[in-house]
């Protein structure tokens, strides 16, 4: 039977956890310093603001603010509560576990997400069921095999079929008790005027669409032809509509499963379908990943950028394809982050044909060592439709390829390009250097023109300016975190903060340290229960401060703090002795002007 989870286990996972290791598989970062420096999963962002602790084993975003310790991170990232989060630390990595952790029952503490999930993954089961185990699935997995996807790999990825029944679906939801509400969200069905409901999918080969952490939450499905239902009326592929869950300029195919592996390897393959994805993986190539049909969107380069930096364009190799590879390598040239290659599929295959046509081995050829810099692209790209013999069509496409080299940032490919179309064209270097130095003033005029015409008003920081008091505050109460004297000198002579949430952080971490006796940020981020609490606790572990604090630091914090708290008693005290001169008790004026004195004298002590 499953337990609550201990305190115990929270604190040895924790201790056997490296925090970089952990978020590293989320997140593409870099040493800086003693900190480690990424692209923010939680908001979108071109300039790495999010930093990782590993001394302190925390992160924070000087973005967005978000922070917090190993489980916080995969809590707010995956949606997840702390129990689960404890576990997929433990699963990561791979520390077992004495007991099974409790996860509460899902009608009891499910969101509406959750739910939604939970319908997508009993659908996602039951179509894989049809497709694998029935008779009526029986042409689809024809189809597959013939396409050359072995069962292995259709159960790796739970690729299912939609029977021709357009209620199937909806008298599962029915006999399951699915409400109409959640039915009508999930996009899985379409309700007709009258209030019913119809099935989305059906006579369709199905491909799960999976979020970031493997969970499905949408489909494609891919109309299957047969003598009994042509379907020349239907499209060929269909996607699960915009939903809570499902956001199509989000989503790339295979993330989930490929993610590691591109950590791992260093870089991603971008492919134009599923089925050139899944034809890769049966190559042994696991770092393909491809669009839902649709062109690159920035939020599906964001979320390459946080895995890796060098990406592979591998699109089809026939006309459109080629179009959608210069399309591409367009919108990622923006991302400078970025290193791209191209590779060119021959005889305008595709990569599912040309693995099924020559074999698994020359697709990894392909892959790895057929592989061309963008401008090499480019160079070939802008030949097409053009007729080099004619004299105008040759100077169109030399200006077009020296637009294109002039944003190429390194000296020697430029100087090797340079040399190539030299000799391709029977002219001197010094001609085309010249034309590429225009080419590049003309881009440095365009970039300066486009910064005015777009330049940003002002921005407005959300973040709230701290006093010199509070500032104090959050300095004196980072030293109680790192100097157990401090901590007890404040508490021994029972110091009050302004500020109620300083001295409630500090009777926090007094009642912490009387439990543990050494203090760990990450831990301490456990026991605090407020999020508000936490967030403080973060922000005043991320101050830069000398390593240790001396006396005279001491005293010159408290003594800001005090002369605030007295100065603040002085004002109440003479807004009461104004109330009492106007209403006549000279008595109550009288006894207020000598607190007055009194506060004033300790003022000029403190």
């Amino acid at each position: 039977m499953a337990q609550r989870i201990p305190q115990q286990v929270i604190d040895e996972v924790r201790e056997k956890t490296n925090i970089v290791e952990v978020i590293g598989q989320y997140v593409q970062l870099k040493k800086s310093g003693k900190n480690y420096l990424g692209l923010c999963p939680f908001h979108e962002e071109k300039t790495p603001s999010f930093s990782v602790a590993e001394d302190k084993q925390i992160f924070h975003c000087f973005g967005c603010g978000k922070g917090g310790n190993v489980y916080t991170f995969l809590q707010e990232l995956e949606g997840i509560t702390f129990p689960e989060a404890v576990k997929k630390v433990a699963d990561i990595e791979q520390i077992p576990l004495a007991i099974d952790i409790a996860t509460e029952p899902i009608s009891q503490t499910s969101t509406g997400q959750q739910q939604l999930i939970g319908l997508h993954e009993r659908t996602r089961n039951l179509y894989h069921h049809i497709l694998m185990n029935t008779k009526v699935g029986e042409e689809a997995l024809d189809y597959l095999h013939e396409r050359g996807l072995t069962d292995e790999l259709i159960n790796e990825f739970k690729i299912g079929f939609a029977p021709n029944q357009r209620d199937f679906l909806v008298q599962v939801a029915q006999q399951d008790k699915v409400n109409a509400d959640l039915m009508e969200r999930s996009g899985l069905f379409i309700r007709r005027d009258n209030g019913s409901f119809s099935d989305r999918f059906y006579q369709r080969v199905m491909f799960p669409l999976n979020d970031f952490r493997g969970k499905p939450i949408g489909f494609s499905g891919r109309l299957l032809k047969t003598k009994d239902y042509p379907g020349d009326d239907q499209p060929k592929y269909l996607n699960s509509p915009e939903t809570e869950l499902f956001n199509k300029r989000q989503v790339l195919f295979n993330f989930d499963k490929a993610r590691n592996e591109i950590r791992k390897q260093g870089e991603a393959i971008l492919f134009e379908g599923f089925m050139d994805v899944l034809a890769a993986w049966q190559a042994d190539i696991k770092i393909g990943l491809a669009s839902m049909g649709t062109s690159l969107t920035e939020q599906q380069i964001s979320a390459i950028e946080r895995i890796t930096g060098q990406v592979v364009i591998a699109y089809d190799g026939d006309d459109p394809g080629q179009a959608a590879t210069d399309r591409a390598l367009t919108l990622l040239s923006m991302h400078s982050r970025l290193n791209l290659s191209t590779v060119t599929i021959p005889e305008k295959l595709d990569p599912d044909e040309y693995l099924r046509k020559y074999g698994i081995t020359e697709l990894q050829n392909l892959i790895h060592h057929g592989r061309q810099t963008p401008f090499a692209f480019k160079m070939y790209y802008r030949k097409k439709g053009l007729n080099l013999e004619n004299e105008s069509d040759r100077l169109n496409y030399l200006e077009a390829v020296m637009q294109d080299l002039a944003k190429v940032q390194s000296p020697v490919e430029q100087d090797m390009y340079l040399g190539q179309l030299a000799a391709e064209f029977h002219l001197s270097r010094e001609s085309l250097k010249q034309q590429l130095q225009m080419a590049r003033q003309t881009q440095r005029t365009e970039r300066r023109q486009q910064q005015v015409a777009i330049a940003p008003s002002p921005i407005q920081s959300n973040k709230r300016v701290l006093t010199k008091e509070e500032k104090a505050e959050r300095m004196l109460i980072y030293r109680c975190m790192n100097e157990n004297s401090v901590r007890e000198q404040l508490v021994q002579s029972e110091f009050q903060f302004i500020h109620d949430q300083y001295q409630e952080l500090l009777l926090y971490l007094d009642s912490y340290m009387m439990v543990h006796g050494n203090f760990i940020l990450a831990d301490f981020l456990n026991y605090l229960k407020e999020e508000e609490m936490k967030q403080l606790a973060i922000d005043i572990s991320i101050i830069f401060m000398s390593e240790d604090s001396n006396e005279r630091e001491i005293y010159d914090l408290m003594r800001v703090i005090s002369q605030s708290g007295i100065a603040e008693e002085i004002k109440q005290r003479q807004k009461e002795q104004l109330e009492a001169r106007k209403s006549g008790n000279q008595q109550r004026e009288l006894e207020l002007t000598i607190q007055i004195i009194e506060l004033t004298k300790r003022l000029k002590q403190a």
